[in-house]
């Protein structure tokens, strides 16, 4: 492949989504200077019927504030670049381009699929969120520009050599995101969205010195200052690193991107902002920051087991992760929130991503990289049928949602659905994925960890479980509602699909996933 297809591709899942961020931005500045129409009233969630409950649409909000189709250009994009790579990539080898700053190996590629699939998923709901609530042009306008820039930002974590540049890619992430679960400008949503910045500030900045110290060990190594950061020279001279100096620099960034990723004890600004966000919008944090903050945990894990042995991460994620996974579970028990319930399953999830992560046998690295995508997949499902859900009932709260099935099978059956694929059933990928973590554990000799986790993932199971089975099922407590338009399904049933299909075989993913898992290193 020559320099500038390589450059194009490399550079394309960034530009996109930021050209598209520009035009709604440009959008976003007309319409405040012109518009004369006073903020509506936001639509607060989780309270109640009555003071949830969205006004129904109408045919002229569903035209006024549906998003263009064009929206969906960069999650393509996305998807195009990252099929591309992966198909140019050679076996074990990279691609890079701008002097080295962007750089894709078949974890990259992998992650630009996920994140694609995922993006396409919720930027296709979001045209009928919008009708639903009917935001004024101004709030419609900001919310896509967010969201793009978001994208933009996720993309450029993923393809970055540079660990620094990767750094800057997930705070500017947190700052878009604040403003997006603070979209409502709800008191409650106001409030979680201070909480996220709070929370996740502290968080990012472990991660910026944990980042400075890495870049430290790297200059005392001899390594020069323009590739001090640079994540290829830092793998290849990791034995030359000063021990102490990094196990405590990716310590701290284990701990800071954990924030990100819904890991204790950095977590509790997850089910708030989930339960506020616009559907869509938890969705895209659910499927893409989790799984790009978690990525980067996966770099940084290469240079310490190179540099320590295995021996010292493996200690700390294990850790990290039965502790996530007892937390969620216990919340999960107690939780009466559709929306939060989706979030600490969330934290589940990546608790055992990090659990197969501190395995890190290659079985259990490809099991990692299945269980981001299928995990994604479904909860970018769940969370958008969730956001129908509320249009539907008026209501956040288990107790009053009943009989989706029978009133409206579409959306029963695509949440239900979703949540059983993230219970692990199969033909859904989080079954084979979780099937091999707890193969690769015993195998590896961590069979006290993997043996504590299985109880609490059937708890965890067995609460979920309960709670969609009282959501879905039993009769229509009213009448069917009119028909959603086509755009408000396909996109899950398209989501469900793929899931489906990972789970059955993971075709010419196969040897992209099998040489994601080497780039990240078994031991």
């Amino acid at each position: 492949m020559d320099a500038t297809t390589t450059t194009l591709l490399l550079s394309g899942p960034l530009v996109v989504p930021c050209a598209i961020a520009g035009v709604h931005a440009y959008a976003y500045a007309g319409a405040r200077r012109t518009s004369a129409v006073p903020r509506p009233v936001p639509l607060p969630v989780g309270a109640g019927p009555a003071e949830n409950a969205p006004p129904p649409p109408d045919a002229d909000a569903t035209t006024r504030h549906a998003s263009p189709w064009w929206g969906l250009v960069p999650p393509l994009t996305v998807l195009v670049c990252g099929a591309l790579l992966a198909s140019a990539l050679p076996r074990g080898g990279a691609l890079s381009a701008c002097g080295g700053l962007l750089r894709a190996d078949a974890l990259t590629a992998w992650m630009l699929l996920v994140v694609g699939a995922v993006a396409l998923i919720a930027c296709a709901v979001l045209p009928s969120h919008l009708a639903g609530e009917r935001p004024s042009a101004r709030d419609t306008a900001l919310l896509n520009a967010l969201v793009q820039a978001f994208l933009g930002a996720m993309c450029l974590a993923a393809v970055t050599a540079n660990l620094g540049v990767l750094w800057v890619a997930v705070e500017a992430a947190t700052i878009f995101t604040a403003f997006l679960v603070g979209h409502r400008h709800t008191r409650r949503s106001v409030e979680a969205a201070w909480k996220y910045v709070v929370i996740c500030s502290a968080g990012i900045a472990l991660a910026f010195l944990g980042t400075v110290l890495v870049s430290y060990a790297a200059r005392q190594a001899g390594i020069d200052e323009a590739h001090a950061l640079d994540w290829p020279t830092l793998v290849a001279h990791a034995d030359a690193l000063d021990p102490s100096v990094t196990r405590l620099g990716v310590s701290l960034v284990i701990l800071g991107f954990g924030a990100k990723a819904g890991l204790v004890p950095l977590h509790a600004w997850l089910p708030d902002a989930y339960d506020q966000a616009p559907a869509p919008v938890s969705a895209l944090m659910s499927g893409v920051l989790l799984s790009v903050a978690f990525s980067a945990i996966l770099r940084y894990d290469v240079i310490a087991d190179a540099a320590l042995g295995d021996g010292w991460t493996r200690t700390l994620l294990a850790g990290i992760a039965l502790l996530t996974l007892a937390l969620a579970t216990a919340l999960l028990l107690a939780q009466r929130d559709h929306r939060r319930m989706l979030a600490y399953s969330s934290m589940e999830h990546m608790a055992l991503i990090a659990l197969g992560t501190a395995i890190g046998t290659p079985l259990a690295r490809a099991a990692v990289l299945l269980h981001i995508a299928g995990h994604g997949l479904a909860k970018a499902v769940a969370f958008c049928a969730s956001g129908h859900v509320l249009r539907l009932t008026g209501t956040t709260l288990v107790g009053r949602v009943r009989g989706l099935l029978a009133r409206l099978p579409w959306l029963g059956g695509t949440f239900g659905l979703a949540v059983l694929a993230l219970l692990g059933f199969p033909p859904f990928s989080l079954f084979s994925s979780e099937l091999g973590i707890v193969r690769a554990g015993f195998a590896a000799g961590m069979g006290w960890a993997t043996a504590t986790a299985l109880p609490l993932v059937l708890i965890a199971f067995a609460a979920l479980a309960a709670r969609t089975a009282r959501m879905v099922l039993g009769p229509s407590p009213a009448p069917a509602p009119a028909p959603y338009g086509a755009g408000a399904v396909w996109p899950l049933v398209l989501g469900l699909v793929a899931c489906a299909a990972l789970g059955v075989t993971t075709g010419p993913l196969t040897d992209l996933l099998h040489d994601a898992a080497a780039a990240i290193g078994g031991h």
